[in-house]
């Protein structure tokens, strides 16, 4: 009997002991799930708080952090390819990356320069004439020849290409890939569907937005009209799929922002369209000022009104893809090109530069020591690439 009490009483202790040691196993775990959180929380805390930092500090000046030597005609301009910089004159045109190696060259007599780009291609034609060149930023594409008088012309960036063309009774609307090949030949009456005062092709080449301008009864009118050129675009008369009516309006402008997202800007709104195959109107913004410039890229459009405040020249009235307004910002200096970035823009001219947030907070303001043609941004924030008509510097704000 007092064998049984023994092994009941050590059997008992056996299971207290195993108890307590899954017990301690348990708090262990609980320790270093505790431990791991409380670093998490520190990271975060830490993060936010540099974040905060970050949205708060403003930068007073900069220091260029490298400086490659270029040299240019006094003649030629510059302009942003993506990540390249095209130089460009009437006698023929190069690219040049960030370190300044030239990618290509192309050699050229144009007297009345019609250009268009999107992202990393730019396609460069000559008013009245029938050649186009097509580029990327590494390499030429192709060359397209037309039969008739080049007017205006845009391209994707698959390096398609469409043209108005003038005939003698007939505006054509021919759409060429980069080998010069017409892929869709489209025509114009005055008479019928108008004039087209503006194209753009999606970035990639599939759907196409014109801006009929025409008279009906001594009132202008525009028609906004998008082609698609894809599988959908066969199921419908002329690829059109389609198209908005603007009586009393004139529209000069019709951009395509991505490709499921376009805008047009007219003489008293500015309208937004979205749809990757038919796109449809999905918000129109009124105003009764002139609009002076019109900025974009892939994610915002900008336009800049003479200001009524005493106090700044300028507004500036940021729309996102969404078709929804981001905001309203006033500046007071003369400018040559504003871009936008994440959460900010920037805003400079040859001597001085601008660069605000969203939220209308100045990061920086200041003067640059020596003029500037183009600025482009880096994938480093507050680094940026100057090009000056003798370097190209990068600059880090601080």
């Amino acid at each position: 009997m007092a064998d049984i009490k023994n092994y009941l009483k050590e059997k008992e202790k056996r299971e207290q002991n195993k108890s307590n040691y899954k017990e301690k196993i348990i708090k262990h775990k609980l320790t270093n799930v505790y431990r791991v959180l409380l670093i998490v929380l520190a990271l975060g805390a830490v993060a936010v708080l540099i974040m905060v930092q970050y949205q708060k500090h403003i930068y007073t000046d900069y220091d260029i952090v490298s400086s490659i030597e270029r040299e240019t005609a006094s003649e030629a301009m510059d302009m942003r390819l993506e990540n390249a910089i095209l130089t460009y004159s009437k006698d023929g045109a190069h690219c040049t990356n960030v370190k300044g190696e030239v990618n290509w060259n192309q050699t050229y007599e144009i007297q009345d320069i019609k250009l268009a780009t999107c992202k990393d291609v730019v396609a460069i034609g000559n008013y009245n004439g029938r050649e186009i060149y097509v580029q990327n930023a590494e390499k030429q594409l192709g060359t397209i020849t037309t039969t008739m008088p080049i007017r205006d012309l845009t391209v994707s960036a698959t390096g398609n290409v469409t043209a108005i063309l003038a005939d003698a009774d007939v505006t054509w609307i021919n759409t060429y890939n980069s080998e010069g090949e017409n892929i869709y030949t489209g025509q114009a009456r005055m008479q019928n569907s108008g004039y087209p005062a503006a194209i753009s092709l999606s970035p990639n080449g599939e759907l196409l937005a014109i801006s009929y301008v025409y008279v009906d009864a001594g009132v202008i009118k525009t028609n906004i009209a998008f082609y698609n050129f894809g599988p959908v675009g066969t199921n419908h008369s002329d690829y059109m799929v389609s198209a908005y009516s603007y009586p009393d309006v004139f529209v000069p402008q019709v951009q395509f922002m991505n490709d499921e997202t376009a805008f047009a800007v007219g003489d008293n709104r500015l309208m937004i369209y979205k749809g990757a195959q038919k796109p449809i109107s999905a918000a129109e913004h009124l105003y009764d000022e002139e609009v002076q410039s019109v900025f974009y890229n892939q994610s915002y459009v900008g336009l800049v009104f003479t200001s009524e405040d005493a106090k700044a020249r300028y507004r500036l009235d940021v729309y996102n893809a969404n078709a929804e307004k981001v905001g309203s910002y006033y500046f007071d200096m003369d400018y040559t090109n504003i871009f936008f970035e994440e959460n900010q823009f920037v805003i400079y001219n040859e001597t001085e530069c601008l660069i605000k947030t969203f939220e209308n907070v100045e990061k920086y303001k200041g003067f640059f020591s020596k003029a500037v043609n183009l600025m482009l941004p880096t994938s480093t924030a507050y680094k940026y690439v100057l090009v000056t008509s003798n370097s190209i510097d990068t600059i880090q704000l601080k």
